[in-house]
C-alpha cells in the first residue's frame, strides 16, 4: 500500500470495522498499531502498514501450534494477553488451525484437520513450537496421534513458511534438558537441522510473540533476529539494563538476605544470584498480564533465573552471581548497612568543643615549650664566647 499519514486511516471502512471485530475503537486500534511500530523498531510510517494488515481480514496467516515437553505455560501466558485479546486473536487476527489445548475437536478429528490446514496452506502458515523435543531412544518418549515428536515437527516444518519455537523448552531445550536429561530433550532447531526464530522465556511475554506475528502479517517475512534466533526487538538489552533496581546496584546497595532491610527497600537482588546482568530479554520493559511493570520477577522480589539464556537459566544455580557482561560495580562501595545522619547533638558538639580547647591548649603549650629550647640553645654559645674572653 501507498504511505500514508495513519492519523488519516481512522476514517477508513476497514478500520471503521475494527470497531465491531476487534471491540476497540478507531483511535485506540490506531495507537496501538503505533505503539507496536514503536516496540519493533520501525519507523512510524509502519504503523499505517500494521494497521492495513490487522484491519484487513483476507490476510490472516493460518498457525499451526505443536506441544511437546512442556508445562504449557506458553500457551498460559498467550492466554492473559489483552491487546488483543485471545479470542480476537486467534479469530480475527491469526487463523490458529490446530492447537492441543485450546481444540474443540480431539483424537482423529484433530489430527485430520492439523491436516486439512497444512495442506490448503502448504507453504504459507506458520508453525509454532512449544516445548523441548525428546530425541534419546528414537524419540518414544513424547507422542501425539502415534507419531513422535521428531516426526510430527519434520512433517509439519516441511511445509511451513517459517518456524517459531515459543518459551525456553523449544528455543533451546529448557528445563527438561536440565541435567541428567534422561530423554535427550533437544530444541527445535537442533531436531530440525537449521536455524528457526526463538522467543525464549519461562514463560516468555505474549506480546513478544503477538509483535512477531504482526511482523510477518504486515511483510510477510519475520523480524531481524540476533545470532540464537532472538528478535532484537525484544531480546537485544540485557535486564540489568532496564532494572528498577539499577540505581542501587550503581551505589553498591544489595539486598543480602530474603527479607532483610535491603530487601524491603527495594534494593539490588544481585548478590541473592539475580541473572540480570548476563540476560537479554524485555521484561522489566513491559512488564506481564498488563498489571504494571512489578508484574515480574524481580519487581516482586525474586532475583532473575536467566531463562531466556541457554546455559543460565535451569542451569546455574539461582544463588550464584550472574556473569557481569557490559556493566560493572563501582570500585568502592559504601557500607549497605550505612546509618543515616542525625545531625548534629549538644553533647557531641560538646565533646567536640572539648577535643579541640584541648588540641589548641595542647599546640600552645608544645610551641611554647619548643621556643624555650631553642631559646636555651640559642644563648649556649653566647655564653662560652663570654667566658672565654
Amino acid at each position: 500500500m501507498a504511505k500514508i499519514d495513519i492519523i488519516s486511516m481512522e476514517d477508513l471502512p476497514s478500520v471503521q470495522a475494527v470497531e465491531k471485530r476487534l471491540g476497540v475503537s478507531r483511535r485506540e486500534f490506531l495507537k496501538l498499531c503505533s505503539g507496536m511500530a514503536a516496540t519493533l523498531g520501525l519507523p512510524a510510517t509502519a504503523a499505517a502498514e500494521i494497521a492495513e494488515a490487522v484491519a484487513n481480514p483476507t490476510k490472516r496467516p493460518s498457525v499451526i501450534w505443536l506441544h511437546f515437553q512442556e508445562c504449557t505455560g506458553c500457551s498460559e501466558s498467550l492466554l492473559r494477553a489483552e491487546h488483543p485479546t485471545l479470542e480476537r486473536l486467534i479469530l480475527d487476527v491469526i487463523s490458529l488451525d490446530y492447537h492441543e489445548t485450546l481444540f474443540a475437536a480431539a483424537g482423529h478429528q484433530a489430527e485430520a484437520a492439523r491436516k486439512a490446514a497444512m495442506e490448503a496452506n502448504k507453504g504459507k502458515y506458520l508453525l509454532v513450537v512449544e516445548g523441548a523435543i525428546p530425541t534419546k531412544d528414537n524419540g518414544i518418549y513424547c507422542k501425539v496421534g502415534g507419531q513422535t515428536a521428531i516426526d510430527l515437527v519434520k512433517e509439519c516444518a516441511a511445509g511451513a513458511a517459517a518456524v517459531v519455537a515459543i518459551g525456553s523448552c523449544a528455543s533451546w531445550g529448557g528445563m527438561p534438558s536440565s541435567g541428567p536429561n534422561p530423554t535427550g530433550a533437544s530444541s527445535a532447531s537442533t531436531v530440525l537441522g537449521k536455524p528457526v526464530v526463538t522467543i525464549p522465556g519461562c514463560p516468555p511475554n505474549p506480546y513478544n510473540f503477538l509483535s512477531a506475528v504482526v511482523y510477518y502479517l504486515t511483510f510477510g517475512k519475520l523480524p531481524a533476529v540476533d545470532q540464537l534466533g532472538r528478535p532484537l526487538f525484544a531480546y537485544s538489552r540485557l535486564v540489568h539494563e532496564n532494572c528498577e533496581r539499577r540505581p542501587h546496584f550503581d551505589a553498591g546497595r544489595f539486598a543480602l538476605e530474603f527479607g532483610d532491610a535491603g530487601h524491603r527497600q527495594g534494593w539490588c537482588l544481585y548478590k541473592l544470584g539475580c541473572k540480570g546482568p548476563e540476560t537479554y530479554a524485555n521484561c522489566p520493559v513491559i512488564g506481564f498480564n498488563d498489571v504494571g511493570e512489578v508484574s515480574w520477577p524481580v519487581g516482586c522480589g525474586h532475583p532473575c533465573i536467566g531463562c531466556t539464556e541457554q546455559g543460565v537459566g535451569f542451569t546455574k544455580p539461582i544463588h550464584a552471581l550472574a556473569e557481569l557482561k557490559s556493566v560493572q560495580p563501582p570500585l568502592g562501595y559504601p557500607k549497605v548497612d550505612e546509618s543515616r545522619g542525625v545531625g548534629a547533638t549538644i553533647a557531641s558538639a560538646a565533646a567536640v568543643a572539648a577535643l579541640a580547647g584541648a588540641a589548641t591548649a595542647a599546640t600552645y603549650n608544645l610551641t611554647k615549650n619548643l621556643g624555650k629550647n631553642l631559646a636555651v640553645e640559642s644563648d649556649e654559645p653566647k655564653d662560652k664566647e663570654r667566658a672565654e674572653s
